[in-house]
């Protein structure tokens, strides 16, 4: 008999390893005061240009330094101490963050000069991003990774859903710099997480059959194009991306249905957000199915239809149901993507698919706001939304069927290839 207890997240990785647990204490800290900082820049940059399209410009300063970043963190997290690049880089960026607090307490302060510290900042990140990744396969056996994977999900929403609001209020009481500063102090126990990982943990893996480990990111890629089920995880997940992401058409279907109150607007992204912490907490059962090539293609088919029910719905709580539904299913597939890609790379490429898996994420939504508005100019917004998320299902059908290896791949019996893996990394340019 099946109780609540087997559907709410697992948190044995929390209960039973506790490096694990450490860790995700100081990341989930750690993480809610980078939705400080995010939110406080963003408004800082307003308060200095009152322009749109410079705030729109910070997303370009941003995008820069993230690609770079991922792909050199994922080359840097394939060749030395895992644990020593990450506390490297987690403590530049807490001097960086405490530094931007400083010029702007001072008055110092003006948009390029913000600009400059994003940048900075956004780079440290990306390239501690691969590295970060890489702990969770190598402290977690069987079927803890999907828990594992699930609780870090579950914090990284929570983070989202409650760091802008308790930056709101910092921001409103005590000013820019001092939600700066409560960012750089978050870094001391993300630096205490980091501290706890066991040294055997650190170091990657050699690389298994002749050849050395490959110094580029040639290798990645040959591995990918070797190992179908992980072509059918990233294409299933640009499908749902590119092809039915609403966020662009927030404001647009805002203003064509629901009035264009900021208030309703308000309560759109938090719905996908509560979407993603309600599939996290009752997490349960998802991560303990084998097949988590099937429930990322069901949930990536969910995703869609919750888009589409928000593009056809004239209802304002119909439509917020549709992405409360959106934003559940994005946490199934996120958690069982990061499954099916940890467990079947070795861990001499992890650092470098971690990178590729970075720039996917960071891509694919670009991309789906780029097609969301391109068609709302032409259409509606409304028709952009029930359009894409239709797509959006009828293609992770296509997907289903077409790469048979994605619905057969079973958690138990992980299809690393360990000699596309020794040739990958033999043929790789150093």
């Amino acid at each position: 008999m099946v109780s609540l207890r087997d559907h709410l997240v697992d948190i044995g990785p929390l209960r039973e390893i506790p490096a694990f647990r450490a860790f995700w204490i100081g990341t989930t800290i750690n993480g809610f005061g980078s939705q400080l900082s995010s939110f406080a820049l963003l408004y800082y940059v307003w308060e200095l240009s009152h322009s749109a399209l410079i705030v729109g410009l910070s997303g370009v300063v941003r995008a820069v330094p993230i690609v770079l970043g991922g792909l050199l963190g994922g080359i840097l997290a394939d060749r030395m101490n895992r644990r020593t690049l990450l506390l490297a880089t987690r403590l530049t960026q807490m001097l960086v963050s405490l530094a931007l607090a400083v010029v702007v307490f001072a008055g110092w302060a003006n948009v390029p000069i913000v600009f400059v510290f994003i940048a900075i900042g956004s780079g440290l990140g990306s390239i501690a991003f691969p590295a970060a990744q890489t702990f969770a396969p190598r402290l977690l056996d069987g079927e803890q990774l999907s828990g594992g994977l699930a609780l870090m999900r579950l914090s990284s929403q929570v983070a989202a859903l409650a760091g802008p609001f308790a930056a709101g209020l910092i921001v409103a009481q005590f000013g820019v710099a001092v939600c700066l500063a409560a960012d750089a102090a978050t870094f001391i126990a993300g630096l205490w997480g980091i501290g706890a990982l066991p040294k055997d943990a650190s170091l990657p893996e050699p690389a298994t059959g002749d050849g050395a480990q490959g110094r580029g990111m040639l290798a990645p890629v040959k591995f990918l194009f070797r190992t179908p089920v992980l072509i059918g995880a990233f294409i299933t997940d640009l499908n749902a991306m590119v092809l039915a992401m609403p966020m662009a058409l927030f404001p647009v279907i805002n203003a064509e249905r629901f009035g264009g109150s900021p208030a309703t607007l308000g309560l759109m992204l938090p719905a996908v957000g509560l979407g993603g912490i309600l599939a996290g907490v009752f997490s349960g059962r998802i991560t303990k199915q084998p097949r988590q090539g099937v429930v990322m293609v069901i949930c990536c088919a969910i995703w869609g239809a919750g888009v589409a029910v928000f593009g056809l719905s004239a209802w304002l709580p119909l439509a917020l149901v549709g992405l409360v539904i959106a934003g559940a299913a994005d946490t199934g597939t996120v958690v069982s993507r990061g499954t099916m890609l940890q467990r079947s790379t070795p861990d001499a490429l992890r650092g470098r698919m971690n990178s590729l898996d970075f720039l996917v994420g960071a891509g694919g939504p670009s991309l789906g706001d780029v097609r969301a508005g391109a068609v709302a100019s032409v259409a509606s917004g409304s028709v952009s939304a029930w359009l894409g998320g239709i797509a959006c299902v009828i293609g992770a059908g296509i997907i289903s069927v077409a790469i048979p290896s994605l619905r057969a791949w079973r958690a138990d019996a992980p299809e690393t290839d360990a000699d596309a893996v020794a040739q990958a990394a033999s043929s790789a340019p150093s």
